[in-house]
């Protein structure tokens, strides 16, 4: 799956909102929980900031930013 991001960046809890139509509260708390990996890596920083190429998972998904 692949999501369009319109900006050089992302924050990471800003697109775990946009892909889930969550709050940003159960965003955080996914993330704090360690249940998010950024290019194959468990990130625990809320506002990371993601750029094209990136690929994030999360809840048995993998999105490629671009």
């Amino acid at each position: 799956e692949t999501f369009e991001i319109k900006e050089d960046i992302i924050l990471l809890n800003q697109l775990l909102k946009a892909l889930t139509g969550a709050k940003v509260v159960a965003g955080n708390n996914v993330i704090d929980d360690g249940l998010v990996k950024v290019n194959g890596k468990v990130e625990l920083r809320k506002r990371n900031k993601l750029v094209k190429g990136t690929i994030v998972e999360f809840d048995g998904n993998k999105v490629k930013l671009v």
